[in-house]
């Protein structure tokens, strides 16, 4: 988990580790990779191979039934052996397999971010990157979908990396990385991390 104040850098660190944005100074390594360099062809293969996205929004693609949004990342990266099945036994796993062959714009905010990591894991990504997966949800459908994070991230061995000003609603997790003035700590370790933002 990544927590600090508003502003303090949580979801840009977030997306220089999507690459969504570029570090101006040092390095961004995944799963071994030096991704600092890598051309935009590149990043974005890297991207739906290695990463997974859970946003604060869902951002479903409303025309879309909740399957087809789940299948999304897989057909993107072309691979399509057995991709209904994956996202089926997804749906499953995230209880909600009856709203499969429905609208996205016909289901609710919750039902909405189960689709959501659904879709996130559909490739098997090394990290599953969360900005603030609960800031749009009541209390009560919060602590369903944490729960779910962590059955997930349990069940499946699954890395997540998630951030949030709300650190109460996810109890305990194996890591907390707090930033603060552009510097990352770590609460296991005080002294100050090599990562900068």
């Amino acid at each position: 988990m990544i927590v600090g104040s508003s502003g303090s850098g949580k979801s840009t660190l977030l997306n220089m580790i999507g690459l969504l944005d570029h570090p101006t100074t040092g390095k961004v390594f995944i799963d071994g990779t030096d991704t600092t360099n890598l051309t935009d062809d590149k990043i974005s293969t890297f991207r739906n191979k290695k990463l997974g996205f859970i946003f604060q929004f869902s951002n479903l693609l409303t025309d879309l039934t909740v399957l087809e949004n789940i299948l999304l990342p897989r057909q993107i990266a072309g691979t399509n052996h057995s991709a209904e099945k994956d996202a089926r036994e997804l749906l499953k796993a995230v209880g909600i397999e009856d709203q499969m062959n429905k609208r996205a714009n016909k289901i609710s905010g919750g039902q909405a971010q189960r689709v959501a990591i659904a879709r996130g894991l559909i490739n098997h990504p090394s990290i599953v990157l969360a900005d603030e997966p609960t800031g749009n949800l009541d209390s009560v459908t919060s602590a369903t979908i944490v729960d779910l994070m962590k059955s997930m991230a349990k069940n499946l061995n699954q890395t997540f990396i998630i951030v949030t000003h709300d650190r109460q609603h996810f109890g305990d997790v194996d890591r907390v990385i707090t930033i603060k003035d552009g510097k990352a700590f770590d609460e296991n370790q005080p002294s100050r991390m090599e990562v900068l933002v």
